[in-house]
């Protein structure tokens, strides 16, 4: 089975780009490059940014996406993207514990304050939408927020003006969610907030 829902929409050039947006961007690939990003800012050595870059990048990117797209694959929800709120329990569950193990193993091999930081805002935010998801019954946009997270993190680990360079794609990001209708203007917007604010702002106060 395909990990892709169908989409009878025409595939006119704007949905073609809003469609690569969407996966290009999509929360994994952020996930698995920030922690890099972040580690080599601490270490400037490639071996300890490997190290706890990949520690933080495949239990909070990698091994969430083994899953989800094994249960896409099954059929269990409906896609790599779990559009459907119903969907999310399982993949929420295999992010939270599977981002926990990481944080341990960090804790446990002495990290970087900033790694230990970077996982506790990942890990707020994550616990953030599941709440508001399963009880507010409200599908908030993991798109849009950890595209935005990311881009406040990087901007407190490197330089301000990084958002001149990841804004836009923020930006972007935000519209093919809505492009492709599988989010609400407001589901993406409140998603945005969510990434700048728990993720962003959790990781300022703490690194």
């Amino acid at each position: 089975m395909s990990t892709t829902t169908p989409d009878a929409t025409p595939r006119t050039p704007r949905r073609r780009l809003a469609r690569w947006t969407t996966e290009l961007l999509a929360p994994w690939v952020w996930v698995l490059g920030l922690p890099l990003a972040v580690a080599w800012s601490v270490t400037h050595q490639p071996g300890p940014t490997l190290l706890w870059g990949l520690i933080v990048g495949i239990t909070g990117s990698v091994i969430p996406m083994v899953v989800i797209v094994r249960g896409a694959r099954r059929g269990a929800w409906d896609s790599h993207h779990v559009n459907n709120r119903e969907g999310r329990v399982v993949p929420f569950a295999a992010c939270v514990s599977s981002l926990a193990l990481g944080w341990v193993a960090l804790a446990l091999g002495d990290a970087p304050d900033q790694m230990i930081a970077l996982t506790a805002a990942m890990f707020a935010t994550l616990v953030v939408a599941v709440v508001v998801t399963f009880t507010a019954h409200w599908k908030v946009s993991m798109h849009a927020a950890v595209a935005a997270g990311a881009t406040i993190i990087l901007m407190v680990t490197y330089h301000p003006l990084i958002a001149l360079a990841l804004g836009p794609a923020v930006l972007l990001v935000c519209w093919s969610r809505v492009e492709l209708r599988d989010h609400t203007t407001a589901q993406v917007l409140i998603g945005a907030a969510l990434g700048v604010l728990v993720g962003g702002g959790l990781y300022w106060l703490l690194a």
